[in-house]
C-alpha cells in the first residue's frame, strides 16, 4: 500500500521550530525508504533525534530488519515540544524520516524503551501518531505495535499500551517476528490470531493481552502474576539471545547525520555482556552470557567504519571494554591504523582495576577528555555489598596512569542510597573522592596542578528487575536530600565539585522499575495531566506525577520504597532474563553478609544459569556452596581468554 508522502506538510513547520535539522532525511549513508510492494517496518525511538540516532540498538535493529527479504524499515523520533504541539496545531500526524509517511501506514511499528523515564513519551509517541494508546482500541488495520529494550525485562507498566513486547536480544527475533506478521497478514489473518501465533512461534515474544493479571494473593500462591489464557501460550517468557553475536560483523552500517547528535562518533560493539556481578546492575544480568568478537573482526571494522563515515573519534563499546580479551592487541592495532590522522579511540567503559599504565598509554591518543571511573561506593564494606570487586588501591593506581599519560579531569560516580548504606558510607565518598584528588595532584607535574579537576556525580539507586536488589527498596527523595547534604558538607576541597541526579525523577524510575500492571493507569494518567520528556530535568512535571496518583488512589511510595523477603513472587516473576531467581536471591543473601562473588569472566562459573552448555549441574551448584579450594567449571564463552 502506498503511503503519503507528508513533507509539504513538515516543510511548511520547520522555519518556526527549533534545530530543523533533527526533521530532516537524506543524511549520509541512509536507506531509501520502504517501497509500495515492501512490508513497512517502522523503529521508533521514543525521544528526540540528537538522542535516537546516537542509539546503538536503533542502528543495528534497522539495518537487520532491513537486510531481511521482503521486509523495508524506517526510522522515526519523538519531536520535540515545540515541533510536537505545532504538528498538532497543524493537523500533521508523527512521520517517519525516510519517506515522510504517516507512522500509522506503517504495517508493524516498534518502540523501544530505553529507560523508565521515557513512558509517557511512549503515549505522546502513539498518540501523535493517531494510533490509539491501548491495545484492545486498536482496529484490524492499524498497525501492530511492538516493545522491546531494557525496560521489557519488567513489561507490566507498559503491558496495555503495546501489542508485544519482546525480550531479548533482537538482531533475529525483530525480523523473525515482522515476517511472521507480514505472512499472516498476506493470509488475512485477524489481529487476535497474529499476536497469538507470535507468542506461541517467536522466542521471547510477550502478547500482554494474552494474560490474567492475578491479585497479589492469588500471585503469590501461584507464583506469577501473569496467568495465562490458554494452553499453548507460554507461563514463562524467555529472553532471546543472539547466539551469533562473536561472529557477527562488528562494522553496522550506520548514518551521519546533519546535526550534532550525543555521541556524535563511530561506535564499535565489540563485546557484549558483564560477568562482573554488581548486584544493583540490570545490564549485567540481562545480557549475560559474556561474548566477544574478535581483534580482527574489530579492528577491520574501525577500518571501515572511519572510512565510510568521516569521523574523528571510534568508541569501542560494551559494558566493559577493558575486560575484552584482547584489548591491549586492538588498541594498538587501531593505534597504529589511526595515527597521524588525527583520531581518538575512545574506551567509555573502562574498569579500574584494568587500567593501568599500559592501557592508559594505549587509550591517551592526543585527545584527552575526561576520564570517568565508579567506585559505586565510598567504602570497601558497601563496595563488598553491591560486589564491585575494586579497591580503594584500584582507583588511586587508575588516576595514577591516567593523570601520569596526560589526562587533567576525571570525575568519580557514586550512588546515593545503596542497600545498608549508613552515613559513614557517605563522607567515605568526600574521603575517597578527596584523597583521589591529591593523587591525580601528585601524578603531574607542579605547574600543571592548577588545571586538575575532579567531580563527584551521584545517582540516586533505583532498584531493578532481574538483579539481587530487585527485592530492595529506595530511600525516599527527602531522605536522598539529607544524604547529599551530608556528602556535600563532608567535601572540604574546593577543587572538588558534587553533582547529583533529581531524586524526584529517580522516583517515578523506581516506581516503573518494580510496578504492576497497574502503573499504566498512572503513566497514563500523569501523561493527560502535562508529563512527557521526564528525563530532561527543565521539561519534568512532578505536578502531573503527583496529581495522577492522588486521581487513581494509588501509592507510588509504596512501590518503590517497599522491601519484600526473597520469597516474595514480583510481578515480572513470568519473566526471565535466564540469570536464575535462586541465583539472584543467593546473592542478595551474600550482599547482606557482606561477601563478595567472583567474576566468572576471569575465574570461575557462578552458577547464575546465563550459560545453557555448561558441562555442570547448576541446581546442585546453586543448592551447595563450594567448598575451600574448589571450583566450579570454566566459562565456555569466554575461548579468547589466557589462561593465567
Amino acid at each position: 500500500m502506498a503511503r503519503r508522502d507528508l513533507w509539504p506538510d513538515i516543510e511548511s513547520l520547520l522555519a518556526k521550530v527549533e534545530r530543523p535539522a533533527r526533521y530532516l532525511n537524506h543524511e549520509w549513508g541512509c536507506a531509501p525508504g520502504a517501497g509500495a510492494d515492501d512490508f513497512a517496518f517502522c523503529m521508533i525511538y521514543p525521544d528526540t533525534y540528537e538522542l535516537g540516532q546516537a542509539n546503538q540498538a536503533v542502528r543495528i535493529l534497522v539495518n537487520a530488519v532491513n537486510a531481511a527479504d521482503g521486509l523495508a524499515a524506517e526510522r522515526a523520533f519523538l519531536p520535540a515540544v515545540d515541533m510536537a504541539d505545532a504538528m498538532r496545531e497543524a493537523g500533521v500526524p508523527l512521520f517517519s524520516l525516510e519517506s515522510c509517511a504517516p507512522v500509522a501506514e506503517f504495517d508493524v511499528v516498534g518502540i523501544t524503551l530505553p529507560h523508565e523515564l521515557a513512558a509517557t513519551n511512549v503515549l505522546e509517541t502513539l498518540d501523535l501518531a493517531g494510533i490509539p494508546l491501548r491495545t484492545e482500541a486498536r482496529a484490524e488495520d492499524d498497525p501492530i505495535v511492538l516493545a522491546g529494550g531494557p525496560c521489557a525485562f519488567n513489561p507490566e507498566p507498559y503491558a496495555p499500551f503495546f501489542d508485544v513486547i519482546l525480550v531479548g536480544e533482537g538482531e533475529e527475533q525483530l525480523p523473525e517476528a515482522v515476517a511472521l506478521i507480514r505472512d499472516l497478514r498476506a493470509a488475512d489473518t485477524p489481529r487476535a490470531e497474529i499476536l497469538r501465533e507470535l507468542a506461541r512461534r517467536v522466542g521471547g515474544a510477550y502478547v500482554p493481552s494474552l494474560y490474567r493479571w492475578r491479585s497479589e494473593e492469588e500471585a503469590q500462591a501461584a507464583g506469577s502474576w501473569a496467568e495465562p489464557l490458554f494452553d499453548d501460550v507460554p507461563a514463562v517468557v524467555h529472553k532471546r539471545v543472539f547466539e551469533g553475536f562473536a561472529e557477527s560483523n562488528a562494522f553496522e552500517p550506520m548514518i551521519v547525520p546533519y546535526t550534532e547528535v550525543v555521541h556524535d562518533r563511530l561506535n564499535v560493539e565489540i563485546l557484549r555482556g558483564c560477568a562482573r556481578g554488581c548486584r544493583f546492575c540490570q545490564a549485567g544480568m540481562m545480557y549475560r552470557p559474556v561474548r566477544e568478537r574478535s581483534a580482527d573482526n574489530i579492528v577491520a571494522a574501525v577500518r571501515e567504519g572511519l572510512g565510510q563515515t568521516g569521523y574523528d573519534e571510534v568508541s569501542l563499546t560494551s559494558l566493559s571494554s577493558t575486560d575484552h580479551s584482547q584489548i591491549a592487541d586492538i588498541l594498538t592495532r587501531v593505534n597504529a591504523d589511526c595515527a597521524g590522522a588525527g583520531v581518538r579511540i575512545s574506551v567509555p567503559s573502562q574498569r579500574l582495576d584494568s587500567f593501568g599504565v599500559e592501557m592508559a598509554e594505549l587509550v591517551a591518543g592526543q585527545k584527552k577528555g575526561g576520564l570517568t571511573f565508579a567506585p559505586e561506593a565510598g567504602t570497601q564494606r558497601l563496595r563488598d555489598v553491591i560486589n564491585k570487586n575494586v579497591t580503594e588501591d584500584d582507583l588511586f593506581s587508575a588516576i595514577d596512569a591516567a593523570f601520569a599519560a596526560g589526562w587533567r579531569r576525571c570525575k568519580l560516580y557514586f550512588m546515593v542510597g545503596l542497600p545498608t548504606e549508613t552515613d559513614d558510607d557517605i563522607k567515605g565518598i568526600a574521603s575517597l573522592a578527596q584523597r583521589a584528588y591529591d593523587r591525580a595532584k601528585a601524578a603531574v607535574p607542579p605547574e600543571q596542578r592548577g588545571s586538575v579537576r575532579m567531580s563527584i556525580s551521584c545517582a540516586v539507586f533505583v532498584p531493578k528487575a532481574q538483579t539481587p536488589f530487585q527485592w530492595d527498596g529506595q530511600i525516599s527523595p527527602e531522605e536522598t536530600l539529607r544524604r547529599v547534604g551530608l556528602l556535600r558538607r563532608s567535601v572540604k576541597y574546593k577543587a572538588v565539585d558534587v553533582h547529583y541526579h533529581d531524586p524526584k525523577t529517580s522516583f517515578v524510575e523506581a516506581v516503573m522499575s518494580r510496578g504492576g500492571r497497574e502503573v499504566a493507569d498512572w503513566v497514563e494518567e500523569a501523561w493527560r495531566r502535562g508529563a512527557r520528556f521526564d528525563a530532561w530535568t527543565e521539561l519534568f512535571n512532578e505536578e502531573a506525577w503527583t496529581g495522577a496518583a492522588e486521581a487513581l488512589g494509588i501509592a507510588p511510595q509504596a512501590i518503590a520504597e517497599a522491601v519484600y523477603p526473597t520469597d516474595y513472587v514480583l510481578p515480572w516473576a513470568h519473566i526471565t532474563a535466564a540469570v536464575s531467581p535462586k541465583f539472584l536471591a543467593r546473592e542478595r543473601a551474600r550482599a547482606a553478609d557482606g561477601v563478595t562473588t567472583p567474576d566468572c569472566t576471569f575465574e570461575n562459573c557462578s552458577a547464575c544459569g546465563a550459560c545453557p552448555t555448561l558441562a555442570m549441574d547448576i541446581e546442585l551448584q546453586e543448592e551447595r556452596p563450594l567448598k575451600e579450594g574448589e571450583r566450579h567449571a570454566p566459562n565456555p564463552y569466554r575461548t579468547l581468554k589466557e589462561t593465567p
